[in-house]
């Protein structure tokens, strides 16, 4: 949920009502994702060395992101750059 208040002071907007994905909508996102991973696993293997070398590196890791998204799920490449830069946690 977006709790962003504008310059000009206005509310959050709450929805009615929030709506879940069915189970087959939820089966399906599963198997969409086992079959990219299948598919795709020397390429998301590859993309996703090159992803971490970059962060490694302290480069403008844009372009080898926007690669890499075509061969891996969110997933793996949080996965990945948790694996090099850590998890961000906000100061409470």
């Amino acid at each position: 949920m977006n709790t962003f208040l504008s310059s000009k002071g206005s509310p959050t907007i709450l929805p009615k009502e929030v709506i879940r994905a069915t189970e087959e909508e939820k089966e399906a996102q599963i198997a969409t994702v086992e079959n990219l991973r299948a598919a795709y696993s020397a390429e998301a293997e590859k993309a996703i060395k090159d992803l971490q070398q970059a962060a490694i590196r302290n480069e403008n890791m844009f372009e080898v992101l926007m690669e890499a998204t075509k061969y891996c799920s969110l997933g793996q490449l949080t996965a990945a750059m948790f694996e090099v830069g850590g998890q961000y946690r906000r100061n409470m």
